[in-house]
């Protein structure tokens, strides 16, 4: 019997694997489908379009391994796509890798622009990060993303009136966050794009290198050094931010990685592009101490 991996390989035989990354950068479902297929562990079970909320964007897909400790960490992960675009489907390889670790996670939607503007897309996550919590309530919760993704889950671990509009605190309710080239600290705004999703009078409350200070969840920060999108110097912001507090930040730079190249390393075909995979396991099995003072990893 073939097995779902090796169908994909022979598959995709005729596509150069260096076509991949290229076609992530599209964000077309073709690419990540690709790679969500050759990354497909049989332990892992999946279901989608679990509704959160009323609107249809307001679903999240989950992946789980089978057999999983009671104390398995769960994982919620927000798609990035600048909050205009993307879905959880585009993220589904990451969903399937970031589970084989031994996890459950949750990929949830959220409303995007021009619908709503900001704060929308993060009273979403929240009501998201809510709705898995209740489901596992007995798993360590850390919060991620991807690009705008990363930034969303940055606001949700660090200010705390978003979760706690929803029953939970950051300091209470979440073990860690873990962003992938996320946008922490952009203003001011160089695009139109972006002023219109940022209405002027919270744009200040968009920035999560503006809640750094004070105790927070330890944090894993991840970006490459050659991400032409958001730079790294965003990240190195808020982990310096974080560190001036006191809390426990690890702050890791992948030379020659940009900003697809960070997220499509999550794929095991992809792995040997940067030790992204890694540096979550490691994170994920690191004794975690709470909000506040601990020891500083860079």
């Amino acid at each position: 019997m073939t097995s779902p991996r090796g169908s994909a390989l022979s598959a995709l035989a005729r596509w150069p694997l260096l076509l991949l990354p290229a076609l992530l950068t599209a964000c077309t479902s073709l690419g990540a489908g690709v790679l969500e297929r050759l990354g497909r562990s049989q332990t892992v079970e999946s279901s989608t379009g679990i509704p959160y909320g009323d609107d249809p964007a307001q679903a999240y897909d989950l992946f789980a391994e089978r057999g999983l400790a009671d104390d398995a960490p769960l994982i919620v992960f927000f798609h990035g796509g600048s909050w205009d675009s993307g879905s959880p489907g585009l993220y589904a390889f990451a969903g399937q890798s970031l589970a084989a670790l031994g996890t459950i996670t949750a990929l949830p939607g959220y409303r995007l622009a021009p619908d709503v503007t900001f704060p929308a897309f993060v009273e979403d996550g929240a009501a998201a990060v809510a709705a898995v919590k209740a489901r596992y309530p007995g798993h360590p919760l850390y919060l991620a993303g991807h690009s705008a993704g990363a930034q969303i889950a940055a606001l949700l671990a660090l200010d705390p009136r978003w979760l706690g509009a929803e029953g939970l605190s950051p300091c209470r309710d979440v073990a860690g966050f873990i962003g992938l080239a996320g946008p922490y600290d952009f203003l001011p705004l160089q695009q139109d794009r972006y002023r219109r999703i940022f209405p002027e009078e919270t744009r200040a409350e968009s920035q999560p290198v503006n809640y750094a200070a004070g105790a927070h969840p330890p944090a894993l920060i991840l970006h490459g050094e050659a991400d032409d999108v958001v730079s790294p110097a965003e990240s190195e912001a808020l982990a310096g931010a974080l560190e001036a507090g006191g809390n426990a930040v690890t702050l890791r730079l992948y030379p020659e990685v940009g900003h697809v190249g960070i997220a499509s390393a999550l794929a095991p075909i992809l792995r040997g592009r940067a030790p992204v995979i890694e540096d979550v396991r490691a994170f994920l099995a690191a004794p975690q101490a709470g909000c506040g003072r601990s020891p500083v990893s860079r």
